[in-house]
């Protein structure tokens, strides 16, 4: 199982990459190992659940913060072309390169094209590696080496993505409520542009996390690999043995 989320901050792709997770492992057998969730300064380093005492503390995430835009861009591209190379997809072999047989991915290339130029002063038309640019170096790989990457957009009202922001603010947050429409309109259209064939959609406006990772399973389905459902059928029967024991 191969997944990449976006969508706009606060519209729930953390809490449903942590569903998908749980989900994957207990269900279907998946060993996804950890969340790569590196593309939105300051929160660049560590992954949840394994090395959570890697996230930046909250004067490292100043640090980050106060970087120059050319250092800021730098970083996150050398991240981007580290998280796409060949190694991480070799089947049998991807722990060999720090991966897991499984990959879960939040923003990536895509989230970097909207954030880098918005907010960080990188990425832009006429600017160093812009972003159109590096979108479609990673998009080239990920077909090449894993064609099988699901592309899931998580989004939400722009009501809902504000009452969000309200009630529970993020640490060093990304978003400007002056911009919701606009990266929410940026998101769909790279989720439409993407390369990546395999795609689905999910709002959260109105659902429970609950109905959120139950919408994802089911809009999931269709692209699981054979080797997903042989692991499906495996694990499936290593609970009914375990039910009747």
């Amino acid at each position: 199982m191969k997944l990449l989320l976006i969508g706009c901050e606060y519209a729930g792709t953390t809490t449903l990459a942590k569903g998908i997770l749980r989900w994957g492992e207990s269900e279907m057998g998946a060993y996804f190992g950890l969340i790569h969730d590196h593309w939105k300064v300051p929160h660049v380093t560590g992954h949840w659940p394994i090395d959570t005492d890697a996230f930046p503390t909250a004067e490292e995430r100043r640090d980050l913060v106060d970087l120059s835009p050319k250092f800021k861009e730098q970083m996150q591209r050398h991240s981007l072309y580290y998280h796409i190379q060949p190694g991480a997809f070799d089947k049998g072999k991807e722990e060999q390169q720090g991966f897991y047989p499984d990959y879960l991915a939040i923003g990536m290339h895509i989230e970097d094209a909207v954030y880098g130029p918005l907010y960080f002063g990188y990425g832009g038309e006429g600017q160093p590696a812009p972003r159109d640019m590096v979108k479609q170096t990673v998009e080239r790989a990920l077909l090449k080496f894993a064609p099988e990457f699901v592309l899931v957009h998580v989004k939400a009202h722009p009501t809902v993505i504000r009452q969000r922001m309200a009630d529970a603010p993020h640490d060093n947050p990304v978003v400007q409520d002056e911009d919701v429409e606009l990266v929410l309109r940026q998101f769909e259209e790279a989720y439409q542009s993407s390369a990546i064939q395999h795609k689905l959609e999910i709002d959260t406006s109105n659902a429970t996390v609950e109905d959120t990772v139950a919408e994802f399973i089911t809009k999931f389905e269709p692209y699981l690999t054979d080797d997903d459902r042989e692991r499906k059928r495996e694990s499936q029967a290593r609970r009914g043995q375990g039910g009747t024991g």
